[in-house]
C-alpha cells in the first residue's frame, strides 16, 4: 500500500510537472512535446488504477494520434527565420 501511494505520488508530480511546462515554454514544438509527456503520465494513473484499457486509448488516440498532428502542424507551419531578409 505505501509502495502505490509513493508511485502515485510521483507521478501525479511528473503530471503536474509537464502540464506546467506546457503552459511556461515558449516554443510550440516543446510544448507539444511536453504535452505528451503529460498524456503518458495520465496513461500510468489509468494503469494504476487497472483500468487498462483507458490507458491504451489514452495512448492510442491522444499521443498516437492527436499529439502526432499538432506535432505536423507545427512543423510546417514554422517559418525559418533568414537573416539576408532581416539585415535588410
Amino acid at each position: 500500500m505505501v509502495f502505490e501511494t509513493i508511485a502515485f505520488a510521483l507521478f501525479a508530480l511528473v503530471t503536474v510537472g509537464f502540464s506546467l511546462g506546457v503552459v511556461l515554454v515558449d516554443d510550440v514544438l516543446h510544448a507539444s512535446l511536453l504535452l505528451g509527456g503529460a498524456l503518458l503520465s495520465v496513461a500510468v494513473h489509468y494503469v494504476m488504477l487497472q483500468a487498462e484499457f483507458l490507458a491504451a486509448m489514452q495512448i492510442l488516440v491522444y499521443i498516437g494520434g492527436v499529439l502526432i498532428l499538432i506535432t505536423f502542424a507545427v512543423m510546417l507551419t514554422r517559418r525559418e527565420t533568414d537573416t539576408e531578409v532581416s539585415s535588410v
